[in-house]
């Protein structure tokens, strides 16, 4: 009845069971999915990792899947009850998502320390000062490697980095938010295991910490 209110949507289809989306997925042509998380068969979070291409906004009564919605990459997260207003705020987002998709920039090329290279956004899970040189910034990547940015200013990478995409935390370090395992209000774990197998943890400091409660959603 909410999404009927809202001119920029078109109901394609309703399901009471995602295993029946499932089923009829081939057939559907739809961009957005609006999901409970807590289902039957399967929940909503590996619902739409198997929907890997379409975009997903949740909506639950559960908060502390907020956190996890976001590392699949979900373009909003709303706790029942669901008003119609912040679901407008939610369909807005999805739509300049889907606006960007086609022609955002996918990468930025810089100067490493092994020359130049392409660094895609999708691969990078946070930027930190280089311990070597303070000019320098290390990117871990999703395999696990850094890589070594020579003499880049944080603000520069901010500036080509994806806005919704990516916070600073704090003096010292940029995060992806889609490499956020959980936070609280002063630190930020992230899904990468360190060398002693411990989750990666950056500080979450006071002067970053609104635009970041922003960034998440929540």
């Amino acid at each position: 009845m909410l999404c009927e209110q809202i001119p920029e949507l078109e109901i394609v289809k309703t399901c009471n069971d995602p295993e029946k989306l499932l089923s009829d997925f081939s057939n559907l042509d739809f961009d957005l999915l609006i999901s409970d998380i807590e289902m039957p068969g399967i929940d909503g979070l590996h619902l739409a990792e198997k929907l890997q291409d379409k975009l997903v906004i949740f909506c639950t009564a559960y908060k502390e899947y907020a956190a996890e919605a976001f590392n699949i990459d979900a373009v909003d997260y709303i706790t029942k009850p669901v008003k119609l207003e912040r679901l407008q705020k939610a369909i807005a987002k999805a739509l300049e998502r889907f606006e960007k998709s086609d022609s955002s920039k996918k990468f930025i090329q810089l100067n490493t320390d092994k020359g130049k290279t392409l660094l895609y956004f999708n691969k990078i899970q946070y930027i930190k000062t280089a311990i070597s040189d303070s000019r320098d910034k290390s990117v871990l990547l999703t395999d696990g490697s850094f890589l070594n940015l020579k003499n880049v200013k944080f603000d520069t990478l901010l500036n080509e980095l994806p806005e919704t995409d990516f916070c600073r935390v704090n003096k010292k370090e940029i995060v992806a938010v889609k490499a956020i395992k959980f936070f609280n209000h002063n630190e930020i774990v992230l899904h990468h295991l360190d060398e002693n197998n411990k989750n990666t943890t950056l500080i979450l400091s006071e002067t970053y910490r609104s635009d970041f409660l922003k960034k998440v959603k929540i």
